[in-house]
């Protein structure tokens, strides 16, 4: 079995290092020695720092990546039409058991991290500065590098400086969840899409972005555009942080130019020299084959032309010597214990895709393929958060790269191979259990209470939707997309008040008892209306 990776695996670098210059010199650059090996940072202005991303097309490094520059436009735009101060966030939240890049650079660099974030506060005027984190060790070097410059979070402060810490999960990664639990909140996406370059923390237009992300900036901004882009390609310059990590002799984290193969990555890690398939992305990417490693190279370009992603960067080869399914089943399972439990295509769509990925290894035949594929398609783009995009991306990439292993399954008694369990995964899948500082319990997770919706009554006045958005999502046609669906315990007083102020009374709570809670083995009922509308969608 493959162990979890730890905080900090080996860091190699392929090339002149950028993000990782003075790893060879000491474990933790603190302020004088960052200073010593990357040098002094002049700041600049709104519109320079624009031209600077804009220059070098830098994008986020956590998985979306949306242009920097664009983002931080948006973001002064949104506060001096407002008249009101922003907020900077440095999303450090990796949650990702497959994901350590962001975490090494934390533990090792984390000055670097908030030049990129300091000069974005100076340049947008920013009073508020949150760093992210989910783990002891990321909490314990991100404080201590405040510390070390002075910065605070005291009301006399000229930047109100801190580090939020919540607890490891996949949801606590999404953006929404952060501000959510910046604001005191629970660490789980809102249960409606905003835009926090808008309306982020406290309201405030705030500029989010992942950790490596700044710390690129942070580099640029010292050696300029034409130097930064004498690495890499020319439409991606610059470097890439990537954590390898499945059937290799050496997890590490590697920082690698755009440009390098990934095959030349692969053996730097010890990966079998053919490897069946690797996971190009992670938990929320995409498989692509051995003939097709071939011929990617390292960039978000390269992989997306090839089938394969490169999300937040993590690279997972497996060998020829397990069931590529059987590993893929034990992240869709771990995928669906992450569900933060507010939405049913994420709440229930997801433990049904993993059912559906048993059912084929268990000889369910074509029937259960066409299940699979049913509610993979049902679960997109219907959730609260992206995590039902990202597991519905990962199953259906599973299903079109490893045809011979699902048609041995699907029509025959199986491939035969064990499965060894080398895709590292987290332990449990508890619900979040902090908010602010990750100290204080919070009631959250699903209560014993299910809310179900009456389509005989139902006549899609869409009240339910505004009452109660960790439940309910209006469809195409003005219709809830889910017939029933479990409640977060700290909505359950919404709940109550959705089912009261229904026009149509087409809602009710049922209390569950133990024996109700147990599994269904049947495929959920993602979305309903009446008459031709609902036929039509």
């Amino acid at each position: 079995m493959n162990e979890a990776l730890p905080d900090v695996p080996e860091v190699r670098v392929v090339g002149l290092p950028q993000l990782t210059s003075g790893f060879d010199l000491v474990e933790r650059l603190d302020l004088p020695m960052h200073l010593k090996v990357h040098g002094p940072l002049e700041p600049l202005g709104g519109e320079q720092l624009a031209k600077l991303a804009e220059n070098i097309n830098l994008k986020g490094r956590g998985g979306a990546g949306f242009p920097f520059h664009k983002k931080l436009r948006s973001v002064a735009e949104a506060a001096i039409k407002r008249g009101v101060r922003p907020v900077v966030v440095v999303n450090g939240s990796e949650d990702e058991p497959a994901c350590r890049k962001d975490t090494v650079l934390i533990n090792r660099a984390p000055h670097l991290i908030l030049d990129g974030a300091l000069l974005v506060a100076e340049a947008l005027g920013a009073r508020t500065l949150v760093v992210g984190v989910t783990r002891e060790s990321t909490q314990r070097s991100m404080e201590a590098a405040l510390a070390e410059r002075g910065l605070n979070n005291g009301r006399r402060s000229v930047l109100r400086a801190r580090v939020q810490r919540n607890p490891i999960r996949m949801v606590t990664g999404a953006a929404a969840s952060l501000i959510r639990s910046i604001d005191g909140g629970p660490a789980i996406p809102p249960g409606r899409k905003v835009s926090a370059s808008q309306n982020g923390v406290g309201g405030a237009p705030t500029l989010l972005s992942n950790a490596e992300t700044f710390a690129q900036l942070a580099i640029a901004a010292r050696i300029g555009p034409e130097r930064y882009g004498n690495t890499g390609l020319y439409d991606e310059p610059g470097t890439v942080m990537l954590t390898v990590s499945g059937a290799v002799a050496r997890p590490m984290v590697i920082e690698v130019p755009t440009g390098v193969p990934l095959r030349y990555v692969l053996q730097l890690a010890g990966a079998p020299p053919v490897p069946q398939g690797v996971l190009t992305g992670g938990y929320h990417g995409k498989w692509i084959d051995a003939a097709t490693v071939n011929e990617a190279i390292v960039s978000r370009n390269s992989l997306d032309a090839v089938g394969g992603a490169l999300g937040a960067g993590a690279i997972l080869p497996i060998s020829q010597k397990t069931c590529p399914l059987g590993e893929s089943l034990r992240v869709a399972q771990w995928l669906a214990e992450e569900s933060a439990g507010q939405c049913g295509p994420c709440y229930l769509g997801l433990p049904a895709a993993a059912r559906g990925m048993a059912d084929i290894l268990n000889g369910g035949g074509p029937a259960a393929l066409e299940a699979l594929k049913q509610v993979a398609k049902n679960v997109k783009r219907r959730g609260a958060c992206s995590h039902p995009d990202g597991s519905a991306m990962f199953l259906e990439s599973t299903i079109k790269a490893f045809t011979d292993d699902l048609a041995a399954h699907v029509l025959g008694n199986g491939c035969g191979r064990p499965v060894e369990g080398v895709l590292p995964l987290f332990e449990g899948g508890q619900m979040p259990t902090g908010i602010a500082g990750g100290s204080e319990p919070v009631e959250n997770g699903p209560s014993r209470q299910k809310i179900y919706v009456d389509w005989t009554l139902c006549r899609g006045h869409g009240l339910c939707a505004d009452i109660l958005p960790e439940v309910f999502e209006l469809g195409a046609d003005g219709f809830p997309t889910v017939a029933q669906a479990q409640v977060p315990r700290y909505a359950e007083a919404k709940a109550l008040r959705a089912v009261r102020r229904c026009p149509a009374l087409a809602l009710r709570i049922e209390e569950e008892t133990p024996r109700d809670r147990a599994p269904s083995r049947n495929l959920p009922v993602l979305s309903q209306g009446r008459g031709r509308r609902a036929l039509g969608r």
